[in-house]
Parts: structure tokens; C-alpha cells; sequence
């Protein structure tokens, strides 16, 4: 048995997978019906307890941990997991899939992942869209849970910690800068800022013919003796008012007038380099089926277009929209909130947007951007 205690004393109680250990983190939930090793792997999630709202999870198993010709996983989205538990209403025990090498369960023992199965999901995740993202931590033994004046507590010593308090991005990003070629010619260069980048943004770009030089997200672009035509931020996991280090380089990129790209955390970055604001949302945006509309230009105005693209998506804080100073226009928002989803430059050649065009998990209908991009390089 294992609890996952949430920070308002709620407590939800199940069978313990994956790990047996305690762990501690902020409770958000996905609602994809597919793509749980992605998710898993996506260092945005560090610091994080994921709960999957699809009800059956783990029946394709996990595929394996090698590496393609630049050295990155090839079928996974970052060379670890990065969330600190897993929370499912059913866990499949058995798997079947031609490219599946191990079980779920297997895969986050041996990774230290602790997991609990048998939760009502769906409660649990009414929950957190009526009150919003809590911390929460899983309890292997409920002996250290007790009620006490009608509220369950936790015994002394089991504290929960509050990730959103840590630099995230300096645990996730690269070390040192590393340089991938792609086959055949080579068309542009670009510096990824590795904030928690995943690796199908990096794929992304290598089949394009672009070569990429992945920094560290403190990267100080002034005193490197690299060659590029444009600059790229990265998703990543935690607030991005973190990243000062980040932002104090876009700000040099745009000041040179460098192309500049933002993908999700690096959304923010851009927004919070050219003065304006962020703020966290009540529970975020974690899923695949999110709707996002482009804005175009019409007759000098910003009006809304006629082209909606279905998008995947996994932040929990978002640019505020009456920040933006003069010449920065909102470039995509989201149709079922409102909420700004992309921004760009309205002469200058900087863009970002808040979800991911390189999807994996989800739809591919904003992979395109990647191309737009390019051609400002």
C-alpha cells in the first residue's frame, strides 16, 4: 500500500509500483491518452508528481534506452526521467509493442521512481482544477499518515518539499556545450540554449540541415568564439524568473538583431527579456489535444486568422498579455482560455511560442515552425 498525501491534508490511497520510496513534489496531471514514456522523460516535469488522467497506462511497455549517431536517446525525450512519482488509476502489468524492452513498472524501479496504481484519477484531478496545483507527497507507509480533528497529517519528519523554490533548469541543463552535425550539408547554425531541452527538438532541427551548438542555460554568449546564424531557448521545468542568466543572453541576442526562437519555458524567457511579465496558471496546460489560434496581420491590425492547430503542450506558467511593449504583438492563443500561446516580434526576426511544435507525444500541426524559423536565419 502506498498513500500520495497532499499538501491540504487530502489523502489518496492505492498500491505502491515502480519504486518503493517516499518522494515529494508538485501533484499536476496529463491528460494524453498516449505517450507516457515522452512525458516521463521531459525534463519540464522535473520536480514534479505526474498524474495521468487516461485511465490504462503502461499497455505499450517501454521502449529501449539506445542512443542514435549524435549520442542522445533515440526513443526517449532525455537520457533520464525526470518526475519524482507517477500516480495511475491502472497499470498495466503485462505490455505488448514490437519496440517495447521492458514493463513500466520495471523501468521506474530501476530508474528509483516511486509509482501508485489504483487511485481515482479522475477525483483527484477535479481536485487540482478546482483548487489548483498542490504539493503532494507519496507515502509508502501509511502507518506514517494519522487522523487527527478530521484531517489526515503526516508524522514529524515528513516534509514536503516545494520545487517550484529551486533553480530546476541549472539541475537539467547540459554541462558543457556539445555540437551536433547533421548528415549531409549543412545550411545554418544555431545555439540551443539547454534549459531541459527535449531531444526531438533537437532532431528537429538536425533533419532540416541544421547544426547545433547546445549550451548550458548560462551560456554567456560575449565571451564564446562560436559561429551561428540564430538563437534557440529550450523548454524547461520550474518558474522562469529563475533564469536570469538565460534572459540577460536573449536580451544580447536581440540587441544584435539575432534571430531568435522560443519553444514553451522559452516563451517565457523571451517575454521576460523584452520587459514583460509571467504568471503561474491555476493548474497549467499538460496534454495533447490543446487548440491554438494564429493571429495575422491585417491592414496594420492584429486580428484573428482563420487557422487553428491542435498542439501538445506541458507548462504551468504563461506570459501576461497586456505586458508586452510596443512592436511585440501576440502570435498565437489558446481557444479554450484565452491565454497567450505564442508572441513575435512585428518587424524584428524573434518568435516563441508556448507549445511544442516538435510534439512527441502529440499531433505535428505546428511542427512547420521549426521551417519558419529557418528562413529568418
Amino acid at each position: 500500500m502506498a498513500s500520495l498525501v497532499l499538501a491540504d491534508g487530502t489523502v489518496f490511497s492505492g498500491d505502491s509500483f515502480g519504486a518503493l520510496k517516499d518522494s515529494d513534489g508538485e501533484v499536476v496531471f496529463n491528460t494524453g491518452m498516449a505517450g507516457y514514456v515522452e512525458s516521463l522523460t521531459d525534463p519540464s516535469y522535473r520536480g514534479q508528481i505526474l498524474v495521468f488522467t487516461y485511465p490504462l497506462i503502461g499497455n505499450y511497455g517501454v521502449p529501449s534506452e539506445e542512443k542514435n549517431e549524435w549520442g542522445f536517446a533515440k526513443n526517449l525525450e532525455s537520457e533520464a526521467i525526470h518526475v519524482r512519482g507517477v500516480i495511475v488509476e491502472q497499470v498495466s502489468e503485462n505490455y505488448s509493442h514490437q519496440a517495447a524492452v521492458s514493463s513500466l513498472h520495471r523501468w521506474l524501479e530501476h530508474h528509483g521512481i516511486p509509482g501508485i496504481t489504483g487511485i481515482d484519477t479522475r477525483a483527484l484531478t477535479k481536485k487540482l482544477r478546482e483548487h489548483g496545483v498542490m504539493l503532494g507527497k507519496i507515502v509508502q507507509d501509511d502507518k506514517r499518515i494519522k487522523m487527527d480533528n478530521g484531517k489526515w497529517i503526516m508524522e514529524n519528519g515528513l516534509r514536503i518539499e516545494d520545487p517550484n523554490l529551486l533553480n530546476l533548469v541549472a539541475e537539467v541543463s547540459c554541462k558543457e556545450v556539445k555540437t551536433y552535425e547533421p548528415q549531409g550539408e549543412v545550411k545554418k547554425t544555431v545555439i540551443v540554449f539547454d534549459c531541459g531541452i527535449k531531444n526531438n527538438i533537437l532532431r528537429s532541427f538536425l533533419k532540416r540541415g541544421v547544426r547545433v551548438h547546445r549550451v548550458p542555460w548560462n551560456f554567456d554568449l560575449a565571451h564564446s568564439d562560436l559561429t551561428y546564424d540564430g538563437v534557440f531557448i529550450s523548454n524547461g521545468p520550474g518558474d522562469p524568473k529563475m533564469c536570469k542568466e538565460t534572459i540577460a543572453q536573449i536580451k544580447r541576442a536581440l540587441e544584435k538583431m539575432i534571430p531568435v526562437f522560443g519553444i514553451c519555458l522559452g516563451n517565457q524567457l523571451l517575454a521576460l527579456a523584452i520587459g514583460g511579465d509571467t504568471y503561474k496558471l491555476k493548474y497549467g496546460h499538460r496534454g495533447c489535444n490543446q487548440p491554438c489560434i494564429e493571429w495575422k496581420m491585417d491592414n496594420g491590425k492584429w486580428i484573428m486568422s482563420d487557422r487553428c492547430i491542435i498542439t501538445s503542450q506541458n507548462h504551468g506558467f504563461a506570459v501576461k498579455p497586456d505586458q508586452l511593449p510596443k512592436g511585440w504583438s501576440i502570435w498565437f492563443t489558446n481557444a479554450n482560455d484565452g491565454t497567450v500561446e505564442g508572441i513575435r516580434h512585428e518587424s524584428g526576426p524573434f518568435l516563441s511560442v508556448q507549445f511544442h511544435p516538435e510534439a512527441t507525444p502529440g499531433p505535428e500541426d505546428a511542427n512547420y515552425l521549426f521551417d519558419e524559423f529557418i528562413k529568418l536565419l
